[in-house]
């Protein structure tokens, strides 16, 4: 027998301090973006976390514009929303790129539907009355929260040198 909703699902978890997430959502569906937004934009606000949405032109760019916020903000976690309809090559990408981007650490949620028709992908964005923005969302604040609770902050990571060395030689500074 199938476990009901309310069997499975995971409790939002909380947090001491503060969260702050980035929405990435891809633009080319408008309606389906704003669904999606909307479902993770409230669960965030329910469990306390700070976000900021940006849009991106398509799912293509979900992966390169979180992995670039990764690379240079501060963010705890990402959500990644938007919809391929009837592009499979695309889908397929951007769902593995958005993979490895897990695997490298990055506490990602991912949003990304794919479907053959619009009217499809609406379906299947409120699928079982959840909206699949908000389960991005969710995904992405567990996965916070197991990194905090697995972080060491008495860790020594990344080079770190002792004293000053010679970086360069000419004009300018030379030493770090």
């Amino acid at each position: 027998m199938a476990k009901s909703k309310a069997e499975t699902a995971l409790p939002v978890p909380s947090f001491d301090t503060p969260v702050k997430v980035l929405i990435v959502v891809a633009a080319d569906h408008p309606a389906m973006a704003e669904a999606l937004s909307a479902g993770a934009v409230d669960v965030l606000k329910r469990a306390g976390a700070a976000h900021e949405i940006v849009q991106v032109p398509g799912a293509l760019e979900l992966p390169t514009a979180i992995a670039l916020a990764h690379r240079l903000s501060n963010f705890d976690g990402y959500v990644a929303l938007g919809c391929v309809i009837g592009d499979d090559a695309v889908g397929a990408t951007t769902a593995q790129a958005l993979g490895l981007l897990g695997i490298e650490g990055a506490c990602l949620g991912n949003g990304l539907l794919q479907s053959d028709t619009p009217t499809a992908a609406m379906a299947a964005a409120q699928a079982d009355g959840d909206n699949k923005g908000g389960k991005a969302a969710e995904a992405a604040l567990h996965l916070i929260a197991l990194s905090r609770k697995w972080g060491r902050s008495d860790r020594d990571m990344g080079f770190r040198p002792a004293g000053s060395f010679q970086i360069a030689e000419g004009k300018g500074p030379t030493t770090a």
